[in-house]
């Protein structure tokens, strides 16, 4: 097969048509449109969200919460994750990325307390627990805050 014989499945296409283009083409005068109002017009219609004047469904909602936009949201894992490593690895975040520890980085990762860890690594991330810090320490390992 080469590119200039390619095309579309059958049936997945349909042929263009023109509304109107006169009355004996079964879609002229009002073109599908109707006699008069709103949707009838040239750039009629409502904007989205509206409703006709009752209270929109975003307006009718109560508020919760704040979000502080200036805020520094960490990804947090656990110390005990931190076992995917090998002996004397050096842990950041491109490596938990590429070990599928994480998904995401947001605005930095954060090492958390929960579990235990069995291996000597030198972990460089955003922010660690003082538990946290305490236990990568205690299996010899190094806590670095970048």
């Amino acid at each position: 097969m080469k590119l200039n014989e390619l095309k579309p499945a059958s049936g997945s296409t349909r042929e263009s048509f023109r509304k109107g283009r006169g009355i004996g083409s079964g879609n002229g005068k009002t073109a599908g449109r109707g006699h008069k109002g709103q949707w009838s017009r040239s750039g009629g219609g409502v904007r989205p969200g509206f409703e006709g004047g009752q209270m929109p469904l975003a307006r009718r909602l109560p508020k919760r919460g704040f979000n502080n936009i200036f805020g520094t949201r960490y990804v947090t894992i656990n110390v005990s994750k931190l076992d995917a490593f090998e002996n004397g690895d050096v842990v950041t975040n491109e490596t938990l990325l590429e070990k599928g520890v994480i998904r995401k980085t947001l605005d930095g990762v954060k090492i958390l307390g929960g579990g235990e860890l069995t291996k000597k690594l030198t972990v460089t991330v955003a922010a660690f627990s003082a538990s946290a810090k305490e236990k990568i320490e205690a299996a010899g390992g190094k806590a670095e805050v970048v």
